[in-house]
């Protein structure tokens, strides 16, 4: 009988070697991860995975960070595990990478706890390494620490983040719109990072058919947008807080208005109402009458 060919890679000493160290990494065994690193550099000088294998068994060894305090130092040890740690973690575990990495952030979030917001170093608040760390309710809880969080672009968007993977799309609607007519830029690309596929099919209908001038700013008109729309989203988005009573505030208001209008027959409003709708904007005005 033939015996079995053997597997050359899967058999050899350095990939041994090298698993050995990655299982120690995974159990966060600090000590067993050492002693597999260090037979495996001593055997196999040139490894090529020695550099970000070193970098991991290093970082169990510092353990967890002291309290924080300076925004700086914040943003600095995020921007640590982000540039190093989490880049060496998914080429030494691959697709656990990630998960070995969330222990980090989250003791990184609990010694940040008393760093003020800096807008600068946002990427150092508590609130940003709650949510890196997946823990919404904890991020929540630290933006709402944060002295006007609502008008500030970093923390209410964190929040609509937050409040999404906590309580759902339609609790988290009144934030978003905020966020639109705030921070354009940022609604855009919080979206992606929601992943929810009802609001993914709005904001492509809305992209796809919706020019007011073009760019980011265009965001601003959604939520009007939306409601005309999506008529159901009338009671979550009049939850939104007007800031600055700017135009795209004020046509979420109106189209409210508008719809109220039509069940109620009142078509002299319905007239005065739809003229400023075409005065605050002909994109706007242009889709809803294509509903009507």
């Amino acid at each position: 009988m033939q015996s079995p060919q053997l597997d050359l890679f899967a058999d050899s000493r350095d990939v041994m070697l090298r698993n050995d160290v990655a299982d120690a990494l995974l159990r966060r065994d600090t000590s067993a991860a050492r002693a597999a690193w260090q037979q495996l550099v001593a055997e196999f000088a040139d490894e090529p995975q020695a550099g970000a294998l070193q970098c991991l068994v290093e970082q169990l060894e510092r353990g967890d960070p002291g309290p924080i305090t300076s925004p700086a130092a914040a943003g600095s040890a995020a921007d640590d595990i982000d540039r190093r740690i989490a880049p060496a973690a998914a080429a030494v575990l691959g697709d656990r990478g990630s998960a070995w990495v969330q222990p980090l952030w989250r003791a990184l979030a609990q010694a940040c706890a008393a760093v003020p917001f800096e807008p600068q170093q946002a990427q150092g608040h508590a609130a940003a390494l709650w949510l890196r760390a997946e823990c919404w309710r904890e991020a929540a809880d630290a933006v709402a620490g944060i002295p006007s969080w609502r008008r500030i672009p970093a923390a209410l968007t964190w929040m609509a983040q937050a409040r999404h993977r906590l309580l759902g799309l339609d609790a988290a609607w009144p934030l978003l719109a905020e966020l639109a007519w705030l921070a354009p830029a940022r609604f855009a690309a919080l979206r992606p990072l929601l992943a929810d596929p009802v609001l993914d099919r709005l904001c492509k209908r809305f992209a796809a058919g919706f020019e007011a001038g073009g760019g980011d700013d265009d965001w601003t008109w959604f939520p009007a947008w939306a409601v005309i729309d999506q008529p159901a989203l009338v009671r979550p988005l009049g939850e939104a807080q007007t800031q600055r009573g700017h135009a795209p505030e004020r046509a979420l208001a109106l189209v409210r208005e508008l719809i109220g209008y039509e069940h109620q027959g009142r078509q002299r409003d319905l007239i005065a109402g739809r003229k400023e709708l075409r005065d605050l904007n002909d994109a706007l005005f242009a889709a809803y009458m294509a509903t009507r």
